[in-house]
């Protein structure tokens, strides 16, 4: 119980007091991860919508692929991004490894699959009626699918949510194509997995108090969003 006192304790001293580091690893992880769910939210929930909307060949085994890469083990996928970003992958004159923008690959190839998958089963659920509706105001196809997506927008947010939760979280991907380098790739779940190696469970526990704070005010921007827009 000690240990978690002075962990609570140098969390407010930390933030306190303007800790340049602390403020450069809180700032490089959600330039991170709102990145890479960008990217994701841009990726997956026009393909979750288009495979929820559409029947066509193969259909099944693309679903299995994308529900197989929800649970991929984030060192499974770090591993496959580095071998592609390393000097001698098919893009290391690319130069992407240990840099940020591999963290956000890396992110965007865990995120990605979650959004998609969330995205499809909410459209299956209910694109038949809303399809309906649509033909009925004699909507085209483009028409559709942005009256689908606007329906739909508090479940998908509600996906994007998770996305967020997942990157936020994310720790053995970002470690393996970041490096966890001082300045330059650390970020607060590398950071917080080097202070425990190293024994130091109270700033541990500091900056994992402030990641959970920040998650928090992030789901709750979001969480107010959606509420407002269900009152509308």
């Amino acid at each position: 119980m000690d240990v978690i006192a002075e962990g609570f304790k140098a969390a407010i001293e930390l933030l306190l007091k303007g800790d340049a580091q602390l403020y450069e690893i809180v700032g490089l992880s959600l330039a991170v991860s709102l990145c890479s769910v960008a990217v994701s939210t841009f990726i997956g929930v026009p393909l979750g919508a288009l495979i929820g909307t559409h029947d066509f060949k193969f259909k099944n085994a693309l679903l299995r692929i994308i529900y197989t890469l929800m649970s991929l083990p984030p060192v499974i996928a770090g591993l496959l991004v580095f071998l592609f970003i390393m000097r001698r992958g098919p893009l290391g004159s690319w130069e992407l490894a240990y840099t940020p923008a591999a963290m956000v690959i890396a992110q965007v190839f865990l995120v990605t699959p979650i959004i998609t998958g969330l995205t499809y089963n909410i459209v299956r659920e209910k694109a038949t009626k809303v399809k309906n509706i649509a033909i009925t105001l004699g909507a085209g196809k483009l028409e559709r699918l942005k009256l689908l997506l606007s329906e739909l927008k508090i479940g998908i947010l509600a996906a994007v949510i998770t996305g967020m939760g997942r990157a936020l979280s994310e720790v053995g991907a970002v470690m393996i194509v970041g490096g966890n380098i001082k300045g330059k790739t650390r970020v607060m779940t590398t950071y917080i997995a080097q202070l425990k190696s190293m024994g130091d469970y109270s700033t541990a526990i500091a900056v994992g108090i402030v990641l959970m704070v920040l998650a928090f005010l992030i789901n709750s921007f979001l969480y107010n969003y959606q509420q407002r827009d269900e009152r509308l």
